[in-house]
């Protein structure tokens, strides 16, 4: 079976994230895939944070594997065996984390690496992004940046991606 590469987009609270868990449910009871990895990217660094975290949490389904990895996404991801299902949720916080945390170079070289590991990976793979560039343009040069490459990082994972979605108020829309 081909694997298949999905990637769903949509605002905060849109419904993205619970979609891509029906689909990676969809995927283990078909019998397509064996296990889930939820590779979780978010850090809890404040109160709010670390509300939204446990609300994912709690959706969870026990028995699916968690890695929690707010930078090396692309090692991760090619560590995971045939057969299996990485939903990575989400990819916005893993750019955060790359553009504040690590600088525009470094983030731009860990993007190629994911782009390369999504090419080579065994896993099927569902990654979850906020779609930020629906609104004006930013007036501080790190949101505009970070509009940008929120753009061209969909972009280049919607040109390998063989299913892309947008949600909204929890309806998909299909793009791809």
């Amino acid at each position: 079976m081909n694997k298949e590469i999905q990637l769903i987009l949509g605002g905060a609270r849109s419904g993205k994230s619970a979609l891509a868990e029906r689909k990676a449910k969809a995927l283990l009871a078909s019998g397509k895939v064996d296990q889930i990895v939820y590779l979780a990217t978010a850090l809890a660094k404040d109160n709010e944070m670390r509300s939204r975290i446990a609300h994912h949490q709690a959706r969870r389904d026990e028995q699916w594997l968690l890695v929690e990895e707010p930078w090396l996404v692309p090692e991760r991801l090619i560590e995971q065996p045939q057969r299996s299902c990485v939903l990575i949720d989400c990819l916005t916080l893993w750019l955060t984390y790359g553009l504040c945390e690590q600088g525009l170079e470094e983030y731009l070289n860990k993007k190629q690496q994911l782009l390369e590991a999504l090419q080579i990976t065994l896993a099927d793979v569902i990654l979850v992004s906020n779609e930020v560039g629906h609104g004006i343009v930013p007036v501080g040069e790190l949101s505009r940046e970070f509009v940008d490459q929120s753009g061209w990082l969909h972009q280049d994972i919607a040109n390998i991606a063989t299913h892309v979605e947008f949600v909204m108020a929890g309806c998909a829309l299909r793009l791809k």
